[in-house]
């Protein structure tokens, strides 16, 4: 199996090419909204949200939420008629942007013919969706289990590995993020994970790839692929391979930091399950839905797991939809056997209105050959000029819409501008980044000593570089921290 893309992982240039694809000029979005400021509204929408609102991952205390008073396309603003160019599409998943009018109107369209309707009946857009993402699905993962989200797609992804196997233990990375229910949570490999992890979730974690900060002593991306891959058949051996039922990785981790994995290892991983008779799965969740210039992430690697779960950009985020694409095989252990699983709101009407607009769109428009277009001629080459004039990027990695920049105190020691899982005075240095960039318009995604490129799929070169030079500014605040 091959790997179609050279060398996405680290600094070279994009390998891929896109020079016989002419872009097509964004759809018509609804009448241009311009911001009106309004402070007397953004005030009382933050005092409610303020005395009513549980926010997650949060010191509930501590949190100062910005008040949004309305969104489009690669932008949002505020009450106070500030706009902000997104470069995180919401939590990675507004793929074609906000409020895209042909999904609006598909959703309108669905609710005033059928809201909703228990998920034991054929329902139309719930049929078409599922039809829709099979087409779009890597080999004869033609089943699909709609969920709520990408959390519970996770849940049920392992539950049906276990039940197709009868073994209990699932092998996740450690630089991994697969949601915040609680068995994925504990898939997780990061420290949120840690206040829910009691020990008896049968998970065992272990080192996935990542050259920059190798665990492996790898100077090459053949050694670290090659020594992650012994590293991973070791543990299965230590484990004992007849108690693993799955092996789970993100096709390409998102939250964690966008490591694209190095030739070869997917397929690795492919044969090791094959060999052990495991299950794999590839979390799409983020990966998925044009984010890397393809359908799925696993497009560019050529490998086809047994279950993959998505979620995000399946509706561009529009309504809560997630779901397990499921192979032949995997299928058919539940084709006399019934399933033990489900969800009062699997495959809703609306959601699944919304994803059947949203692919469709993604089609006409050319969405996901822009993202592969402008990341290889635009976002990539560009993040890497930004990256040798500033000594604060130690690493730029990623395809598609899918960037990374990895900031570091000191290039040749590779010490990160602020340790891992910083909080408070200690993430300083990150949060002075974070605000000038917001001051500048852009709005960023930061996780630990890392920000992320992740905006719409169907951004326009214009607006790309709008927040790249947005971005170019900010970083020279982050270059106060470094040596």
């Amino acid at each position: 199996m091959g790997f179609r893309l050279d060398n996405l992982s680290r600094n070279a240039a994009d390998g891929r090419q896109a020079a016989d694809f002419t872009a097509r000029p964004p759809a018509p979005t609804l009448a241009r909204m311009t911001p009106q400021p309004n402070p007397e509204a953004g005030v009382a929408v933050k005092a409610a949200d303020r005395d009513h609102v549980f926010h997650s991952w949060s010191a509930q205390e501590l949190i100062d939420p910005l008040a949004v008073a309305g969104a489009e396309g690669s932008y949002f603003w505020d009450y106070d008629g500030r706009r902000y160019l997104d470069f995180s599409s919401g939590l990675v998943y507004t793929n074609v942007g906000y409020q895209h009018p042909k999904v609006v109107a598909a959703i309108q369209e669905q609710a005033a013919r059928m809201t909703t309707f228990a998920p034991a009946f054929a329902i139309e857009a719930r049929s078409e969706a599922a039809r829709l993402i099979a087409e779009r699905t890597p080999g004869d993962l033609d089943k699909i289990f709609f969920t709520n989200g990408g959390a519970d797609a996770v849940e049920h992804a392992i539950r049906m590995a276990r039940l197709h196997t009868g073994r209990p233990k699932v092998l996740s990375a450690y630089r991994s993020y697969h949601g915040g229910t609680q068995q994925a949570v504990n898939i997780t490999g990061d420290p949120r994970r840690w206040a829910s992890d009691s020990g008896t979730a049968g998970v065992v974690h272990f080192w996935a790839p990542y050259l920059y900060r190798s665990r492996f002593y790898a100077e090459t991306e053949e050694q670290e692929c090659a020594r992650a891959l012994e590293h991973l058949e070791t543990t299965i051996a230590f484990e004992g391979p007849s108690t693993v039922a799955a092996i789970i990785l993100e096709t390409i981790p998102g939250t964690a930091g966008i490591m694209v994995p190095p030739p070869g290892y997917l397929a690795g991983v492919r044969e090791l399950c094959d060999k052990y008779g495991i299950v794999f799965v590839l979390d799409e969740v983020m990966a998925g839905f044009g984010r890397t210039g393809e359908w799925f992430a696993a497009d560019l690697f050529d490998v086809t797991p047994d279950l993959l779960t998505f979620a995000k950009g399946v509706n561009s985020g529009y309504v809560p939809l997630g779901g397990v694409a499921i192979s032949g095989a995997i299928a058919e252990t539940f084709g006399k056997r019934p399933y033990p699983g489900g969800l009062t709101y699997s495959g809703h009407p609306l959601a699944c209105a919304a994803a059947v607009a949203t692919i469709n769109v993604m089609a006409e428009e050319g969405v996901v050959e822009n993202a592969a277009r402008l990341g290889a001629s635009v976002l990539g080459p560009e993040l890497r000029e930004l990256a040798a004039r500033h000594p604060s990027v130690g690493e730029v990695r990623g395809v598609g819409m899918f960037w990374a920049l990895e900031l570091v105190r000191n290039r040749q020691t590779r010490e990160p501008l602020v340790p891992y899982n910083a909080a408070g005075q200690e993430n300083a240095p990150m949060a002075a980044f974070a605000a000038a960039a917001k001051r500048s318009g852009l709005w960023p995604f930061v996780n630990m000593n890392r920000t992320h490129v992740v905006p719409p799929c169907n951004i326009t070169e214009a607006e790309l570089k709008e927040g790249l030079a947005a971005l170019d500014a900010a970083l020279s605040v982050a270059d106060e921290y470094s040596e």
